[in-house]
């Protein structure tokens, strides 16, 4: 179950009318600045204006990079560009393989298999581009921790020049040049580049004269690399993506109009947004299912009858992707709902023989979405155990898996996600000492925080407002698309569309109606009736229709009016710990022991809907002095005690009264004692 914490933004709407008034704006779209903090001038214009880029050689070591792949290039020495398989590193090797090319060096390009070789550089790579006859290797989007790798190099005769946007170790590599905007002694004033940034500055050092005509000539790659790698759209990023946007537009690269056309997305406006749900999925799925340099071939593809069929294997590709991730997924999910230790536990830990490695993270992060707490989907295949992790916002699933170090192989990561290696025969221990950190460092684990920007009234809403907030676009990580609350909306009508893939509600307010989409639920899956009251987190858009601007608006989430989150969240959790068999507080226990009182109510409440399904949201609501871990509990009770039995899924159930002869003890329930006597230790 995943329950999510509503916060509205702050808004100071004194502030955004000033904004308005000095800067001759829309206020809506002030208000939107205002509430994500852009209140000074520069920091406005450079939202809106997109920004500029700021001169490549404040990187550190930009000036030795240049001047060594210079001379490679004057001597024809043999370049290689080490890359990467993820769509950022996919897309800065084609970048700076296009421009060696176009000048005339002698280049050739190497990315890594997933499978075998894993990210960054690895020894046996090296000594294959020396037997090639490799004078030079230069990185992008890696080998900033490359420290025993660029030593082999130098041993063998070829010099490294590193580029790379990660975050460096202790010891950095002795490179020929290092580019890492993060290292200490950078003065570059913009630390949130992508790799392909990165390759974009160092082709602008390498070209010289005006960094326009680069950007005009490799845009378009650079913004895939950005969007892909969920780098903040803000600052030198934000030029980046809107010139790339604009180029896209255009056309002209032939692999990546073929790349376009196939995703969907010939003749349509492309937006980062669209960009990350269309042509880099598929760009990453080389990397997850096959042979990645596929990808950088269509990149750097210039003939259109080439540029079609690749891109065609690319799009199969990704479509074995998703069945292959929908069939792991589906597999994890059913593993974690059957087994009560991995469903209640603090981080889920759930393992499979055979899972494929290209899909795990992206499993990990449908679980987290799904139970709304961190998770690590691990692959077992032989002797290796390899495993991907997600978490939510307040949980270091870093620190979490450093604490566990002694079990694994290898690890690394960062506070949101993490990876590791470890023997098969320690998954089981590592399962254990993980959630022991937990419950350790986070007793009661976070909830995701759904963030809105803020609240609006319905009767107000027109195609006006998203046309408003255009230049706020492109919308990416720092700067999302805007979310909107609707509160108190009495829902009228539930009309399935499209097939009965999506939902089309009608709902009202104040005398205003107003009508929403819900795309990609089925009716059995929204757990709501007409009559009830919800809160609505929306997007809007405004669609063409017939030469008309139609505001679309769309639901990400809702929930029942009034119900408080942070109690049903909390209380949620207790359930857990009772479903753990760890000892409760005596407010804990107040919290989730019902009274007979309480559990005569939900027994009738449940005989008035004569078969009718709820969603628990709806059930709780009705029963005043209910929290979601007692109503839970008693519900669990009830079937114990074989009182009722519920069937459906999660977010709709029918319950069935049984049949009882005499009088049946409810608090007999085995589920009642247990939380009875946990209370009582």
């Amino acid at each position: 179950m995943n329950l999510k914490k509503w916060e509205v933004a702050p808004l100071n709407r004194e502030r955004a009318a000033q904004i308005a008034e000095r800067y001759s704006l829309p206020f809506f779209l002030s208000m939107m600045l205002e509430i994500r903090g852009f209140s000074s001038e520069e920091q406005i214009r450079g939202l809106l204006s997109g920004g500029q880029l700021s001169d490549p050689f404040l990187m550190k070591d930009m000036d030795k990079a240049a001047a060594r792949i210079r001379r490679a290039m004057e001597n024809f020495e043999k370049i290689a560009v080490y890359g990467d398989y993820d769509a950022d590193g996919v897309t800065a090797t084609a970048i700076l393989f296009t421009y060696l090319e176009a000048v005339g060096a002698d280049v050739i390009y190497y990315i890594p298999q997933r499978e075998g070789e894993g990210y960054g550089m690895n020894l046996q790579a090296v000594e294959k581009l020396h037997g090639l006859g490799v004078g030079l290797i230069v990185t992008v989007d890696n080998g900033i921790a490359s420290v025993k790798e660029v030593e082999r190099a130098r041993e063998l005769g070829m010099d490294v020049v590193v580029t790379d946007h990660h975050r460096p170790q202790e010891r950095l590599p002795q490179a020929a040049a290092v580019v890492d905007a993060h290292q200490p002694g950078d003065s570059s004033p913009f630390k949130e580049l992508c790799g392909a940034g990165v390759a974009l500055k160092l082709v602008m050092a390498l070209e010289g004269g005006d960094p326009q005509d680069i950007l005009e000539e490799y845009a378009d790659l650079a913004a895939l690399g950005t969007v892909a790698d969920v780098v903040p759209v803000l600052g030198e990023n934000r030029q980046i993506v809107k010139a790339g946007l604009s180029l896209l537009a255009r056309g002209g690269r032939a692999g990546v109009d073929a790349l376009m056309e196939e995703s969907g997305m010939g003749g349509k406006k492309a937006t980062a947004t669209s960009l990350a749900f269309t042509v880099i999925p598929r760009i990453n799925a080389t990397g997850r299912m096959g042979s990645p340099d596929r990808a950088v071939r269509l990149l750097t593809c210039d003939d259109p009858e080439e540029a079609q069929p690749l891109s065609q294997e690319i799009c199969e590709d990704n479509d074995r992707r998703r069945q292959v991730e929908g069939e792991i997924a589906q597999q994890a999910i059913e593993a974690i709902q059957r087994d009560p230790q991995l469903l209640y536990s603090r981080v889920i830990v759930v393992e499979g023989k055979g899972w494929h490695h290209g899909v795990i993270g992206i499993v990990a992060s449908r679980v987290t979405e799904r139970f709304g707490k961190p998770s690590i989907v691990i692959s077992v295949d032989g002797e290796e155990a390899r495993g991907s992790g997600r978490s939510v916002e307040g949980f270091s699933l870093f620190q979490a898996v450093s604490a566990c170090s002694d079990l694994l192989e290898r690890f690394g990561g960062h506070p949101m996600a993490a990876g590791v290696t470890l023997k098969p025969e320690n998954v089981a221990l590592f399962r254990q000492r993980i959630n022991q950190y937990a419950a350790e460092a986070c007793p009661e684990m976070p909830a995701q925080v759904l963030r809105l920007d803020c609240r609006l009234n319905p009767g107000a809403l027109s195609p006006e407002m998203p046309q408003s907030l255009e230049p706020l676009e492109p919308f990416g990580s720092g700067n999302p698309q805007p979310l909107f609350g609707l509160y108190s909306m009495e829902l009228r009508e539930i009309v399935p569309v499209g097939g009965g893939n999506h939902l089309r509600l009608v709902c009202a307010k104040k005398g205003a109606m107003l009508t929403c989409m819900c795309f990609g639920v089925k009716p059995e899956e929204f757990p709501f009736v007409p009559g009830e009251t919800l809160d609505l987190a929306v997007t809007l858009e405004a669609r063409e229709f017939r030469g008309e601007a139609q505001l679309t608006v769309s639901v990400r989430e809702a929930k029942l009016s009034g119900l408080d989150m942070d109690q049903c969240i909390h209380t949620y959790r207790v359930y857990e710990k009772l479903q753990r068999g760890e000892a409760l507080s005596r407010e804990e226990g107040e919290e989730l022991l019902p009274t007979r009182q309480d559990l005569a109510a939900l027994y009738r409440k449940l005989a008035s809907l004569k078969g009718a399904a709820f969603g628990l949201q709806s059930l709780l609501g009705a029963l005043p002095g209910f929290n979601l871990g007692k109503l839970l509990l008693c519900l669990e009770m009830l079937q114990e005690r074989r009182l009722i039995a519920l069937l459906g899924g999660e977010q709709r159930k029918t319950a069935e009264l049984l049949p009882t002869q005499g009088k049946v003890d409810i608090f007999a329930s085995p589920v009642y004692g247990r939380a009875k006597q946990l209370a009582e230790n």
